[in-house]
């Protein structure tokens, strides 16, 4: 099985273009989404509960905002969190391949290189755009978003020059 990964910093389009893939008949495991159903499992809550706390909690859940107001100020926490969710993602990942019927599958993820799961893949494609247009996509889909929290998500990624250099294959979007 082939096993092809789809990344770009926020805002270059990677969904967008996996949906292409997708009718070329190429199935697509959206990191994110399923990150987040990851957050809700038993064990996933202990770990942040015995590694910070509440003070990513609510009522007993994973509260999203606190957890982005963590890791996007805290290089450390967010270090702990990537090195306890990317594996158990990546294994999920595995498992959700086995199902597929096909040859080639495909995962979307933003921080694939960042999160050290660039070596699981045979090949990379990583979606660019001009970061004039990356903000003007942001903000349209998180409106809420400071400019401060903007630059937080985009500065904690690997630059765009840097994924490109990595990859076997650039689409500019």
């Amino acid at each position: 099985m082939i096993k092809i990964v789809l990344t770009g910093g926020i805002g270059t389009g990677k969904t967008h273009l996996s949906k292409h893939f997708i009718e070329m008949g190429i199935p697509v495991f959206y990191a994110d989404e399923e990150a987040k159903k990851l957050y809700s499992e038993p064990e996933v809550i202990r770990f942040f509960s015995s590694t910070f706390g509440n003070i990513v909690l609510s009522d007993g859940k994973i509260d999203f905002k606190k957890l982005s107001d963590l890791i996007f100020s805290d290089e450390k926490a967010r270090a702990k969190v990537n090195q306890y969710i990317h594996p158990l993602l990546f294994e999920s990942f595995n498992q959700w391949g086995k199902k597929q019927k096909c040859n080639i599958i495909m995962m979307e993820s933003a921080i694939v290189f960042e999160a050290g799961l660039d070596h699981h893949f045979d090949k990379i494609i990583v979606v660019d755009s001009p970061m004039e247009v990356r903000l003007e996509r942001i903000r349209k889909k998180y409106p809420h978003w400071s400019e401060d929290e903007i630059q937080k998500r985009i500065t904690t990624q690997l630059s765009q020059e840097e994924k490109c250099k990595r990859a076997d294959l650039i689409l500019l979007n």
